[in-house]
């Protein structure tokens, strides 16, 4: 079930129905409505899949009562390490078998080894890699001491399968979902009007932005050989913002529908485009996995401690394993090594922590510095993207060895002028709301009656003029 589908959009009004008339003077059958809808919204993708989730959850539920309960360290450590390495087993099957067999058939054959390699047809299961690292956060926050193990499995269940984030996040950390689960919600007019507001603008993105990008993106990526570098150059830029409106879309109406519920997620997007060095980028990009890692993985290795070497180190650790988490490809891995390079300047020189206000925070428009700093973070992210979105390495390095060459002088061999017009006012429109959570969520503050229903008017037929068939999100397959 999409949320830009028919399915969805008679789905949740149910669920809204029921939640708020039928449940909510009772905390336990709010919840229990929750986990049951969130249940069949996953079933619906595959529900042999649910049994999965369900053991997931079961097995996390379970060791951090354990972990709590042990008598001694080496106990709690021994339930921490079974849920880690089964939540990881499961992930690594589904997810890495087929690559980790086909990289080692081929590294024995630079030997002259041929060996017969067993492949198995797995289907990846829509959202393990965000339930996973749910489950993974709130076993090791309960080993840490920095939380108690849940003992309602009904409060439990619902923080990992609810269902606005259990597709693709954001990642939610127990410490802030779990207290929200305990607490009965009442119902909020403003509250309601904002989730509507940023789901129209996560629609918005989805359908009219990054819907539209993928239809050059797809044709240019599938046929880059014969294409000029200018038409290339456009593609790479497009998918920039293809992305950006898919996820960033996904995650607005993640919240906004989350919010309309009672609930407050975590912000997983900050106008990343308008970072000003790369350190900047991976504040606002996917805030949430970005986090994660910063909180269970670069920390623990020691983070910035020990001199550059160790802060150099762990940087690239993270990268890469955030590059391998998003796929089984080695286009991730070179994704998330050159996403390391790029940040080594600021991490060297100690930089990287320069630039956490708003740019341009106190002034309408960026300066010259500001504007030239913000076009070369988005040159070296449009560069990394190529990765990301190639299927091979080898397609990546053919499609920017194309990009250099004199081709890139010629005139583009697409017309895109018309979707230009839009992605600059969509850009516009993130500029003059970068302060807020998202980006038109006080427009009912700032204009008139009239301006505003005009502007959600234009939003409104925007979507609807751009329907067409249902398009899966990108971060669906990670």
């Amino acid at each position: 079930m999409l949320f830009n589908s028919l399915s969805f959009a008679l789905f949740f009004p149910v669920i809204f129905g029921l939640y708020w008339w039928i449940a909510r003077k009772s905390l336990k059958w709010q919840n229990i409505l929750l986990l049951v809808a969130s249940f069949y919204f996953y079933s619906c993708w595959d529900w042999r899949f649910l049994f999965l989730l369900m053991f997931s959850i079961g097995l996390d539920y379970f060791s951090g009562i354990k972990i709590e309960n042990s008598k001694n360290s080496r106990e709690a450590k021994f339930w921490l390490t079974l849920s880690i390495v089964i939540n990881l087993g499961f992930l690594g099957f589904f997810k890495y078998y087929n690559f980790f067999i086909e990289s080692f058939a081929e590294f024995l054959s630079n030997f002259g080894f041929k060996v017969n390699i067993w492949l198995l047809n797995i289907i990846l299961p829509v959202g393990i890699s965000f339930y996973t690292f749910h489950g993974l956060s709130y076993v090791i926050d309960i080993y840490k001491k920095r939380i108690k193990a849940e003992r309602n499995f009904v409060d439990y269940s619902l923080f990992v399968s609810f269902f606005p984030l259990l597709v693709a996040g954001p990642i939610e950390r127990a410490t802030h979902l779990l207290p929200q689960i305990k607490v009965q919600r009442t119902f909020s007019y403003e509250n309601a009007v904002s989730g509507l507001r940023q789901i129209l603008w996560g629609l918005f993105k989805k359908i009219v932005i990054a819907d539209q990008c993928a239809i050059y993106v797809n044709e240019i990526f599938a046929h880059h050989q014969g294409l000029y570098g200018s038409t290339l150059a456009i593609g790479a830029i497009l998918f920039a913002f293809q992305i950006y409106g898919d996820f960033s879309g996904y995650s607005d109406i993640a919240l906004g529908t989350a919010r309309l519920l009672g609930f407050d997620l975590l912000k997983n997007f900050n106008y990343p485009y308008f970072s000003r060095d790369i350190a900047e980028f991976w504040r606002r990009w996917h805030i949430s996995l970005s986090s994660w890692f910063r909180d269970y993985l670069y920390i623990p290795l020691g983070g910035s401690n020990g001199g550059n070497w160790m802060r150099i180190r762990n940087t690239f650790i993270i990268f890469l394993v955030s590059g391998f988490w998003h796929g089984a490809n080695w286009t991730f891995i070179v994704w998330g090594f050159l996403n390391a390079l790029f940040i080594m300047p600021s991490i060297i020189f100690k930089t990287n922590r320069n630039n956490l206000d708003v740019v341009a925070e106190n002034s309408l428009f960026p300066t010259i510095k500001e504007i030239l700093m913000m076009g070369f973070t988005f040159g070296l992210t449009v560069v990394a993207w190529i990765f990301f979105r190639a299927d091979s390495v080898m397609d990546a390095l053919k499609y920017i060895r194309r990009v250099c060459s004199y081709s890139l002088l010629k005139y583009p061999q697409k017309e895109v002028k018309w979707l230009v017009a839009i992605i600059l006012f969509f850009m516009a429109v993130e500029w003059f709301g970068r302060k807020e959570n998202f980006a038109i969520e006080k427009i009912h503050l700032d204009h008139n009656r009239w301006v505003r229903w005009g502007f959600y008017y234009i939003l409104i037929g925007g979507i609807i003029y751009f329907s067409g068939e249902e398009q899966i999100f990108i971060y669906f397959q990670f």
